[in-house]
């Protein structure tokens, strides 16, 4: 995938973009297809951004349920390496088994985009606006509906991917991904590793990989995410 290009934009891209490469499902369990049980909890709260020892930016984040539709948004403020501020949003509504409807999302650097993404029988239709004029139009199909959003610089959707992966079934699970900023689509394989210690606490610990990174996801007995780490990017997301 070329999802790395980003990167030389904005290094905490890495994160997102960099978790969605290609993985060989063959070898993988699928995700479990959860019927019309509730996997989703509420959860609100805030991540720091800290990026080789250097707090960069933070993302407030809220996950809640209305008449049986899921909302998770978030907003991320940053100041990139180099001088560049970043703010990405997102919001996207989930049905109460972790399959998506509906994701709008808002990026800006230099220049703002906009766009979106209707999720219909497994396929993600993507919308972007980069103010170029006509918006970009591309449809990916899934073998899955349950397809995860992992967003450009937007980390509350990895506390999603924690909620949505199957505790019961255990071992590893292969999700869809789709990135609507890049309008990319991937695969990435998620395990649970049990009990792992990340700075002075231990935490219950998701490995989330693709083919050239590795994302361990920190989370407390309720499998609300603590703690991101990206290891080979120095890259941590600390709740606060």
């Amino acid at each position: 995938m070329g999802t790395r290009r980003s990167m030389v934009a904005f290094c905490l891209t890495v994160v997102i973009a960099g978790a969605a490469g290609t993985v060989s499902s063959r070898s993988l369990a699928q995700a479990p297809i959860v019927s019309s049980t509730t996997v989703l909890t509420p959860d609100k709260g805030k991540f720091r951004i800290v990026l080789d020892g250097q707090t960069v930016g933070d993302e407030e984040f809220e996950i809640s349920s209305a008449g049986g539709t899921w909302t998770a948004r978030g907003t991320t403020s940053a100041h990139a390496p180099g001088g560049t501020d970043i703010k990405a949003t997102g919001q996207l509504k989930l049905s109460a088994d972790g399959t998506p409807i509906r994701y709008d999302w808002s990026a800006q650097a230099q220049k703002k985009a906009t766009g979106a993404v209707d999720f219909v029988n497994g396929t993600a239709k993507c919308a972007a606006n980069l103010g170029t004029g006509s918006p970009l139009m591309k449809d990916f199909k899934f073998d899955s509906p349950r397809i995860a959003v992992l967003d450009n610089n937007l980390y509350y959707q990895y506390a999603l991917l924690a909620q949505i992966y199957d505790w019961k079934a255990g071992g590893k699970q292969t999700f869809p991904v789709v990135i609507p900023q890049d309008m990319t689509p991937g695969s990435i394989s998620v395990e649970s590793i049990g009990l792992q210690q990340a700075g002075n606490a231990s935490y219950e610990t998701l490995r989330v990989t693709s083919t050239d990174l590795e994302i361990l996801l920190y989370l407390d007995a309720s499998h609300h995410l603590l703690r991101l780490d990206v290891p080979a990017a120095k890259v941590t997301i600390q709740r606060e």
